[in-house]
């Protein structure tokens, strides 16, 4: 399988890209991928972007598809040495950047379905051997005429082919809850929000059900560029 997943799934609507939910992206199109700083939430400066290409966007799921080799911004060290060197009692107060970097990784394909906690990533390691799939608990996207924003809740869980799951990142769960950016009352919430996670997996529900490991990108995509006003701040956003 390459391009759009499902042929059944229907066209895209097409609207004028305002970013409300009744805009739909077509695939192909080249839209970025956002995370916003922890310390103020969706309404802070944007410390992660990817530019990716939308393979599938309807009312129950977007999905789309980041190259080998696209350009990124990240998260660094104000002296630009990588966030995971900085011990962990100090890694998010330490002072920070961004800087562009490369993925050089093998690509990644993300699936979200509005409102869910959670966005479901897919890797695979060289010859499209499929690895494992990375639930990123995360507050639900926001849409806007250039792509999606979100804040990373830090908990993260991965997910074998063998159905088998185990819980990532605890210990920068529990760190940032020690720092303050994570309250009791919203740590609750993202617990709740990875025991549901967890529901679906062992019900082996969408969309780890889907098929998703034989997908393939189509050949035609270009490499999406990454804008210089990448972290601009839309006029508006929807859910």
């Amino acid at each position: 399988m390459t391009g759009t997943f499902r042929p059944g799934d229907g066209p895209a609507r097409r609207g004028a890209r305002d970013g409300t939910r009744d805009t739909l992206w077509t695939p192909g199109e080249q839209i970025l991928w956002r995370y916003r700083d922890h310390a103020a939430g969706l309404s802070g400066p944007v410390h992660i972007c990817r530019p990716v290409t939308v393979v599938q966007d309807t009312d129950e799921l977007l999905a789309v598809w980041m190259a080998p080799g696209t350009e990124c911004v990240k998260p660094v060290l104000a002296d630009g040495s990588p966030v995971h060197q900085e011990p962990l009692a100090t890694r998010y107060t330490a002072p920070r950047t961004t800087a562009r970097s490369r993925w050089f990784g093998s690509g990644v394909l993300k699936l979200a379905r509005p409102g869910d906690p959670w966005s479901v990533w897919l890797f695979w390691d060289r010859g499209w051997q499929f690895k494992n799939w990375y639930v990123n608990l995360e507050e639900p996207r926001v849409r806007w005429a250039g792509g999606v924003d979100s804040e990373d809740h830090f908990l993260d869980i991965a997910v074998y082919p063998d159905r088998s799951w185990k819980w990532l990142d605890e210990d920068e769960f529990a760190q940032a809850q020690r720092t303050g950016l994570m309250d009791p009352h919203r740590a609750r919430r993202v617990r709740e929000a990875g025991r549901a996670a967890v529901e679906v997996i062992n019900a082996w529900g969408a969309p780890f059900s889907g098929g998703w490991p034989d997908w393939r990108p189509d050949p035609s995509w270009d490499v999406p560029p990454l804008p210089e006003d990448w972290d601009r701040t839309p006029a508006h956003m929807t859910s």
